[in-house]
């Protein structure tokens, strides 16, 4: 069985809570944890990297430095590296009229837009990932990275992009993605939307602990042979230090919310039960900082109570027993059940899911399972990660219509919102 599918450790989120006693220091050294959480505006000027030589220089130093975990080398290369996906209506000589930059998550990788991307091809965009600094090679290589470092990637190729279209350019990104889009499109204003899943603006409570945490602590789950580091396509381990950026990013993140309203078009899914993040905050970031009529937020679950914006909002509901699935979770947005790695018949299905070791063995030995984010329990149930979406098309054409790409879909009628036994379908 795949090393990736064992059990035993807890993700970052909850890991941190074990480290409180750090508080009492932060307290003493706040001077010390300020200076860690700001990033600072990079100086030196952003040239234009050729998205060619960029992908062809990271492609090298990853087959240098990666810890393979498949036989097949040049397919885990593939998955985890830059990609760029051509429009597929475009001509010979023609330069393409639209594109869109995507930027994965902490710990994760470009395969995170597999299915995003070809949808976003399929309709004229030339769509190019990035890999950030520090992934795609081995978890160690997370210990000394910097968000400046993920920051400087950003601008590069999304100056890039803008140099290879004649026409309108957007932004997506995943979770600690979406911080450095956010912020790069603050900062330029020729970005003609966002692309946002999961959008990891606002953690957990204590998540101000984690820059101070890496200075004493390089690892929140030592490696020690117990757990698997990685997959073919993410880290299963992440150190502190990457919790660490990930934090500094979402700070700028949340002082630009605060400080500014984006009123380009924004596109955005979050589900309700995320494990990961504050979803009542960015359901209100949303409704008030997010201007534009055009934007759309799919919300995953029940009908928030703090719900005001009716016309923008789509809501479908996260439980579908018919299809085993309890609730949506952070990482399964972008990906469509037809995914050869995460789709519902897919090879990596993730047993780590915070349950018992009991519980985790079984699904490793394949028994019938149910999905859900992490962290979820019900007797009598076993639990894999959800991986995917049932949802998937119907969320492309939201997506595409935010886009300008077709007729905008208004709010969802009153037997979906809300419903939390809603079925899924690709045309509903």
């Amino acid at each position: 069985m795949p090393n990736w599918r064992k059990s035993g450790h807890r993700p970052w989120a909850s890991r941190l809570f074990g480290i409180l006693a750090l508080a009492a220091l932060a307290l003493a050294a706040s001077s010390l944890l300020g200076a860690c959480t700001t990033v600072p505006k990079v100086d030196e000027p952003i040239a234009s990297v050729s998205f060619d030589d960029y992908r062809s220089e990271t492609l090298m130093a990853m087959r240098a430095a990666r810890n393979f975990q498949l036989p097949d080398k040049e397919a885990e290369l593939q998955w985890n590296g830059p990609q760029e996906w051509r429009p597929a209506s475009q001509g010979v000589d023609a330069p393409p009229q639209k594109g869109i930059l995507l930027v994965h998550g902490l710990g994760d990788s470009p395969w995170s837009f597999h299915d995003v991307a070809h949808a976003l091809a399929a309709q004229g965009f030339l769509v190019r990932t990035v890999l950030l600094p520090g992934h795609g090679t081995r978890p160690d290589d997370l210990l000394a990275v910097t968000a400046e470092q993920w920051q400087r990637t950003v601008q590069e190729q999304a100056l890039a992009l803008e140099n290879d279209v004649d026409g309108p350019v957007y932004l997506g990104g995943f979770s600690t993605g979406a911080n450095l889009v956010l912020e790069y499109a603050y900062g330029h204003p020729e970005i003609a939307g966002l692309v946002l899943f999961s959008p990891g603006f606002k953690s957990m409570p204590f998540d101000w602990v984690a820059p101070l945490a890496a200075r004493v602590r390089p690892w929140l789950m030592s490696p020690n042979g117990s757990f698997p580091m990685q997959t073919p396509v993410r880290y299963m381990n992440v150190p502190t230090n990457g919790y660490a950026q990930f934090y500094r990013t979402s700070v700028i993140a949340r002082r630009l919310l605060r400080e500014q309203t984006y009123d380009k078009p924004v596109f955005m899914v979050v589900a309700q039960h995320d494990s990961v993040l504050d979803t009542d905050y960015l359901l209100d970031v949303f409704q008030h900082r997010f201007t534009n009529p055009q934007s759309r937020l799919i919300w995953y679950g029940t009908k928030p109570k703090a719900l005001t914006d009716a016309a923008r909002i789509l809501i479908r509901g996260d439980r579908l027993p018919e299809q085993h699935i309890s609730q949506f979770s952070h990482m399964g947005l972008m990906f469509s059940p037809a995914n050869p790695l995460y789709g519902d018949k897919g090879s990596l299905r993730i047993c780590l899911n915070g349950q018992a070791e009991r519980v985790a063995q079984a699904c490793e030995q394949g028994v019938p399972v149910w999905y859900s984010d992490w962290g979820y329990r019900e007797d009598g149930k076993v639990h894999a990660r959800l991986t995917f979406n049932p949802y998937f098309d119907w969320q492309t054409s939201v997506m595409l219509a935010t886009l300008g790409n077709e007729e905008s879909p208004r709010s969802v009628t009153t037997n979906i919102a809300g419903d939390s036994n809603a079925s899924a379908s690709s045309n509903p």
